[in-house]
């Protein structure tokens, strides 16, 4: 037999097969750029809750942490606390500074200090930006929260906040009061 009288082994897909080839591969997510580029997933770790009523949020910014490994494992764990942390700007650095991270249990000699000042990083346009605001209007530097990004790498929003009054603090928590009212009333009827 010659090579044009074989039949090739070769399965042909018609136009409806391909079609329904098509729609199986998009429910299974192979073969679409679109089910791949889904929102990166971030693994929360602290968040100061207290920053939203004590201060009005001007302005915020992802930044890097540099953390020790003993750090990095108590953090999974979700041993950080920021509730008296700030931001300090000494020496042309950003330092976190107040921020409890308790010490990971297995660490043993080479553990870390829980209280200690921990560097932040940003790009030098993003800190003169913040940290002129913060020096010039004689605003405050916080974090706002740290988490785990998709790569798992530790981040830290920091909040540029400008100090709510008491009156301030009281409409804060009439509006919220009010929400609260009108939420239960559409949920009822």
């Amino acid at each position: 037999m010659s090579k044009s009288k074989t039949r090739s082994h070769k399965t042909t897909l018609t136009a409806a097969g391909r079609k329904e080839a098509d729609t199986k591969a998009k429910k299974s997510g192979k073969g679409s750029k679109s089910a791949k580029s889904a929102a990166p997933s971030t693994t929360p770790v602290a968040e100061n809750r207290k920053a939203k009523f004590r201060y009005e949020i001007l302005d915020s910014i992802e930044c890097g942490m540099m953390l020790t490994g003993s750090e990095v494992k108590s953090m999974r764990e979700g041993k950080l606390s920021l509730d008296e942390a700030h931001i300090r700007v000494t020496s042309g650095e950003l330092w976190l500074v107040g921020a409890d991270l308790a010490q990971y249990s297995n660490a043993g000699l080479w553990n870390h200090d829980p209280r200690r000042p921990r560097k932040l990083l940003v790009h030098q346009k993003e800190f003169n930006k913040f940290a002129g605001l913060a020096f010039e209007r004689g605003l405050t530097l916080i974090p706002l929260r740290v988490y785990f990004n998709d790569r798992g790498i530790a981040k830290c929003v920091m909040g540029l906040v400008k100090g709510k009054k008491l009156h301030d603090k009281r409409e804060t928590i009439k509006k919220r009061d009010a929400d609260r009212g009108l939420q239960r009333a559409i949920r009822r009827g």
